[in-house]
């Protein structure tokens, strides 16, 4: 993976589908235990939103690579004060060997990453969550030996995670469609981007019909209903968003091998069904164990861990 030696992971897209399943080599490799890899390096975490699983498996894996971890939570730093993005970026450019952001504006990422000469990484924002889609095609290629050709059906907020699973999928040659209410599509740049990627060999479909999108697909996936910082539209949003729920009707109708994806938090009863993610196709813990596998084979790829 020398080719990414000290990139920026901003979106899917900085990626080809050539390095992209390189990515998912290693991850497997390093989750195997057949492969051990090792960088004595400095991670800093920038969280600007609350996080579980981006946060420890991050941690974890800097760890496991025997690297450092330190948290730089905005207000334990002059960044709560009003410092500027591009004098922060420049100091920590100093100090550490990568960075990874969680935040809400996009723009916020990408201007640390013009003033930082480190890799940044994309560790979720509300236009893209990159390190969620590796985790996600971590699992679904473990579960079924290939990516090429399955269909991955979404259903609910055309979110981040909706755009980043288009952009995943379409660089590694499946199909996805994204079921969703009216008002509340993907980014309308990411589909194009994603159909471009796609050039006609797979499909990148938009429907407001949930139960079309489901038929014979290969995984079903959804995400809260209100992301973080929509709380105060999560009562609004309940009776727009309940025919988008995953339950077992829903599931009834993709292909009797389909798994079921979440990436968590769940709000059980909502998006999803007590049944559903506590039943026999629920990959939803392999899926968050995931998050570290796949973030630690990107960590050891821009860092060049030996």
């Amino acid at each position: 993976m020398a080719a990414l030696i000290g990139r920026d992971l901003l979106s899917l897209a900085d990626l080809n589908s050539g390095e992209l399943q390189e990515l998912l080599e290693l991850a497997t490799e390093l989750k195997s235990e057949k492969l051990k890899l090792h960088c004595n390096k400095v991670l800093g975490l920038l969280f600007s939103k609350a996080s579980t699983r981006t946060r420890v498996s991050f941690t974890v894996a800097m760890y496991q690579l025997g690297g450092q971890v330190i948290d730089l939570h905005p207000n334990v730093t002059q960044v709560s004060r009003g410092e500027p993005i591009q004098d922060t970026a420049r100091v920590l450019d100093r100090y550490l060997d990568a960075l990874a952001i969680r935040t809400f504006a996009q723009q916020e990422l990408e201007t640390f990453a013009n003033y930082a000469k480190i890799p940044v990484i994309n560790a979720l924002t509300d236009l893209e969550h990159p390190c969620q889609i590796l985790a996600d095609l971590l699992t679904i290629q473990e579960k079924f030996g290939t990516l090429a050709g399955l269909t991955l059906t979404y259903v609910g907020d055309g979110n981040n995670v909706a755009n980043s699973l288009m952009l995943g999928c379409a660089l590694v040659g499946m199909n996805v469609r994204i079921a969703f209410p009216s008002g509340y599509s993907p980014d309308a740049e990411i589909v194009e981007k994603s159909r471009a990627i796609a050039n006609n060999k797979t499909e990148v479909l938009l429907t407001h019909d949930p139960e079309a999108a489901a038929k014979g697909a290969s995984v079903l996936y959804t995400d809260v209903w209100a992301s973080m910082g929509q709380e105060t539209e999560a009562n609004n949003r309940f009776p727009v968003f309940q025919p988008y729920q995953i339950s077992e009707q829903l599931l009834s109708l993709a292909d009797p091998e389909a798994i079921v994806l979440h990436c968590l938090p769940a709000h059980r009863g909502e998006e999803i069904t007590e049944q559903v993610i506590e039943g026999s196709q629920s990959r939803v813990w392999d899926q968050a164990e995931n998050r570290l596998h796949a973030q630690k084979a990107l960590l050891a790829s821009v860092l060049g861990a030996k």
